[in-house]
């Protein structure tokens, strides 16, 4: 079949202040009409520079050194910027990562549809908002005509993301590029986001670009998959084959990286001594709103729990279900009322010895590492906090892999792996009996969320610590945790040990979950 977007040895180059840097080299791919190919790769392996190519969106810095991108027969490399902006939105649709950053936080949700169907679909206003209240309701938001009115501040992830996916496909383009466009969400909002992608390109027959670094979504949605390292196509072929049999040992090492519930990598149990007790544990947010029980974001209603010494605890549940709310309640982050106790003792506000007990590890560690300092002053506080030594900054880094010199790398210097393990050394450079990993995995790719969770094992091992571990992966969870939580909705519906998971025995919501997590890739073909 001739193929709708051709790339033929494409190189794309990006001009730094150390040089020259060739983020594609050589790539060729192609899409027929209808058809979605897969694009996965390592972070950083030019998945994104490729979409961006495509969209001829690039950055100022960027040249591009050789090779063509066709639409349908017409050289998108040769156009102008007056005519790639026709084209763009109108004939290629994007759908980006983050939905929060890819709308326009000055203008409601129906003037950033009805913008694109006058401009790329010639409607008139009145009859564009008709149209847009149509996709709206398309893509399965409710109150449509209300939402039309509202801006991207005042409505979840999910709907902004659903929003964004109204928008891509509204001007009826013959192919929507996918950029991560499940990453920010939760496993229910992620799975119900795929479903409306099946059921539009069945309806529309759209061609689709889908980029992820979740080899399990990218099996369910893909017929073809093209696997990408640094700026080549390493392999590509049918995504049975890539999944079940891969070619290449790049790929080979992807697909095992990948978490598989069956394969435990932890066989212990930790001894019944309790590190720590939460008893009717609650946080309220904000004042009620007239159209809403409480403010945006929830919080928590009673929730109690225990973690044993040395026990991996897990934390899962959909955005907005209270998890967070769990973890920077433990670490006073914000005030909780109920009681915590430590060693059996209550907690009557958080003293030195419990802020070193009880340590907290961030989703995003470009955000919660100070940019203006250096990685030895990131360390050398909770050191100088907690009574340690300062020439204990080398053996903290070789502790999480990281060679001694980076002690004087400023965050920026470090990729998001090796940021995430400079915040593991933080909150160890305590020698903390719990730490609370908050969806730390989430924004790694599958390789670097493999390494990152077999060093925290390997530390588990070495100190005792306990973890409470909180994510929207059932799969990674059913690997690592003894036990599991289940939050919605701010309440605690279900407590199990992690082998009665997926027994039957569960709480209808956590069935739920089960559902909606993507098999392991290579157990189960594209539904």
């Amino acid at each position: 079949m001739t193929a709708l977007l051709d790339i033929a040895h494409l190189t794309l180059d990006y001009a730094t202040g150390h040089g020259v840097f060739r983020a594609l080299e050589d790539v060729s791919l192609s899409v027929a009409p209808g058809e979605v190919l897969g694009l996965v790769g390592e972070s950083g392996s030019g998945k994104t520079s490729l979409a961006m190519a495509v969209m001829g969106h690039l950055a100022g810095n960027a040249r591009l050194a050789g090779g063509s991108v066709r639409l349908g027969g017409a050289e998108l490399t040769a156009l102008g910027p007056a005519a790639m902006r026709a084209i763009r939105g109108k004939r290629i649709g994007m759908v980006f990562q983050n939905p929060a950053t890819s709308l326009n936080p000055t203008l409601t949700l129906g003037r950033q549809i009805t913008e694109v169907l006058e401009r790329h679909r010639g409607l008139s206003p009145r009859a564009a908002w008709r149209e847009a209240v149509s996709w709206l309701e398309r893509v399965e938001l409710r109150h449509a005509e209300a939402l039309m009115r509202r801006y991207p501040h005042e409505v979840s992830g999910g709907e902004k993301q659903r929003v964004v996916i109204a928008t891509a496909f509204a001007p009826h383009p013959d192919i929507v590029l996918f950029d991560e466009p499940t990453t920010a969400l939760d496993v229910i909002t992620g799975a119900r986001i795929l479903d409306l992608f099946h059921r539009l390109r069945a309806e529309t027959g759209v061609a689709g670009l889908y980029i992820s670094h979740d080899l399990g979504l990218v099996a369910r949605v893909a017929e073809r998959v093209a696997v990408m390292r640094g700026g080549w196509v390493v392999e590509t072929g049918p995504a049975t084959r890539i999944f079940t049999n891969p070619a290449h040992d790049y790929t080979r090492r992807l697909v095992d990286a990948v978490p598989r519930p069956h394969r435990r990598l932890v066989q212990d149990e930790p001894p019944p001594h309790e590190v720590l007790r939460a008893e009717a544990l609650g946080v309220r947010y904000g004042r009620q709103r007239l159209f809403r029980k409480r403010a945006e974001g929830g919080g928590i209603a009673s929730v109690s729990f225990d973690i044993r010494e040395g026990e991996i605890l897990g934390v899962v549940g959909e955005s907005g279900s209270g998890k967070s709310t769990i973890a920077r309640a433990l670490t006073g982050l914000v005030r909780a009322g109920g009681v915590i106790r430590l060693d059996g003792m209550p907690v009557t506000r958080m003293r030195r010895d419990y802020r070193r007990a009880v340590q907290i590890v961030f989703q995003h560690p470009a955000s919660s590492l100070n940019p203006r300092q250096r990685v030895r002053d990131i360390l050398a506080r909770p050191l100088r906090l907690y009574g340690g030594s300062l020439d204990e900054i080398p053996t903290l880094l070789r502790q999480v892999n990281l060679p001694p010199e980076y002690a004087s790398r400023w965050p920026h210097q470090l990729s998001g792996g090796e940021k995430q393990r400079v915040a593991i050394a933080r909150a160890f450079a305590a020698r903390p009996r719990l730490v609370i990993c908050d969806e730390i995995t989430a924004s790694l790719d599958v390789s670097v969320q493999a390494s990152t969770i077999e060093l925290l094992l390997e530390l588990r091992r070495r100190h005792g610590t306990a973890y409470l571990f909180i994510t929207h992966d059932l799969n990674l969870i059913r690997q690592i945790a003894h036990r599991l939580i289940v939050m919605r909705d701010g309440t605690l519906v279900d407590r199990l040990e992690i082998q009665a998971l997926g027994s039957g025995n569960e709480h209808e919501y956590t069935r739920e979950l089960i559902a909606a997590s993507p098999p392991p890739v290579g157990e189960e073909t594209r539904t």
